[in-house]
């Protein structure tokens, strides 16, 4: 998903000279699984694996992962429209894994009206994908009832977002998410485990209590260790920008070890320090949006300063910038204006209950995202 590129955003060029090194390095070492998803860098992403990886290697070299993008009601003709175009770009006649990507409570209803569910059974029946399952973005409850709701031939592995930061979040539930797996013995792939590299970037503080438990150890390894070592994980995704990351990432993996019971509460010392960063006390209660001439989500943008202030991670908050300035992750989103387009009317700053200087910081975000 965060493949290097030759510009400045996702949807610019992927650098295929740098991922087939990267590729090259990864299998080397005896790591096998590629994650991808038809709508990743703007669909070039599956098109980047056929030529970094599946023109390149024997089917029996790597395992691949996509994902159909059941964002909208289709019927089984163009989901297959999809899955054959998935194919196509990736160079490849089946999957190792066939997911429904991202689903959330918000789209279960829709899934099940167009048998979702049925097609992606009939693939595997068909033995254009050896296992499926989804990848899943909501709270544990919606997760359980997925799972009771669905015949065991349907669910072969679940992807979760699960990190040390999210583990006991209210928003996340990273531990409740993947108790609900493990406890009904479904496999648990891991996404997210570096937070988008925001928990391999930390300067200060707490880049200091890494450093002191350990000082030839990444802080990116710390997080990796965290999820490695969990028990019915299939394997933990990272989505690598550069060679350096690969190189550190196969570094962690081939001399892994369990965290201690001193690691684990180092980390959350490590929580707190992030909590106690000073964050813009935005509320989002979204008046300086309604009146806003350029229709800026501001609330959004300051979300995004907020990350960057935490983490430290400018690719990933730019990133997520884009986002909250573009038509979002599916691409079938609301296009919103950009931080430069404020004309410094200031009526979000009359509208604003925390009494937020919001122009100098939409100044802020397009210095530093745009």
């Amino acid at each position: 998903m965060r493949l290097p590129v030759l510009g400045g955003d996702d949807r610019s060029p992927i650098d295929i000279e740098q991922v087939t090194q990267m590729v090259d390095l990864y299998l080397e070492n005896g790591y096998t699984y590629f994650d991808s998803a038809y709508n990743y860098h703007s669909g070039q992403s599956e098109v980047a694996f056929r030529e970094a990886v599946s023109s390149r290697y024997d089917r029996d070299a790597f395992q691949f992962t996509t994902k159909l993008p059941l964002r909208r009601p289709m019927d089984k003709s163009e989901m297959r429209a999809l899955t054959d175009e998935s194919l196509s770009r990736s160079g490849l006649s089946f999957f190792d894994l066939y997911f429904l990507h991202g689903i959330g409570a918000d789209r279960l209803e829709m899934i099940d009206s167009c048998d979702g569910w049925g097609y992606m059974r009939g693939l595997k029946e068909e033995g254009i994908a050896k296992n499926i399952g989804f990848s899943y973005h909501g709270n544990a409850d919606g997760l359980k009832r997925i799972l009771d709701a669905r015949q065991p031939d349907e669910i072969d592995i679940v992807q979760l977002q699960i990190n040390y930061l999210d583990w006991e979040s209210s928003m996340v539930q990273s531990r409740l998410c993947y108790e609900a797996c493990v406890e009904r013995g479904i496999g648990v792939i891991v996404m997210e485990p570096i937070k988008g590299g925001s928990l391999a970037n930390f300067t200060g503080e707490i880049a200091d209590m890494f450093k002191a438990a350990d000082p030839d150890a990444s802080i990116a390894s710390w997080a990796l260790r965290f999820v490695m070592e969990l028990e019915g994980v299939v394997t933990v995704l990272s989505g690598m920008s550069a060679l350096d990351q690969v190189v550190d990432n196969v570094k962690t993996a081939n001399a892994f070890a369990p965290l201690t019971a001193e690691n684990h509460e180092m980390l959350k010392e490590v929580i707190k320090a992030i909590d106690r960063v000073p964050l813009i006390q935005c509320t989002d209660c979204r008046y300086c949006v309604d009146d806003c001439p350029e229709n800026i989500n501001t609330p959004r943008i300051m979300d995004v300063l907020n990350d960057y202030t935490k983490y430290n991670n400018l690719q990933g908050a730019r990133r997520q910038y884009g986002f909250a300035t573009g038509p979002g992750f599916g691409g079938d989103g609301p296009v919103f204006g950009k931080a430069s387009d404020c004309t410094k009317c200031r009526l979000c700053e009359e509208n604003c209950p925390q009494e937020l200087a919001i122009v100098d910081l939409h100044e802020k975000a397009a210095a530093l995202f745009e």
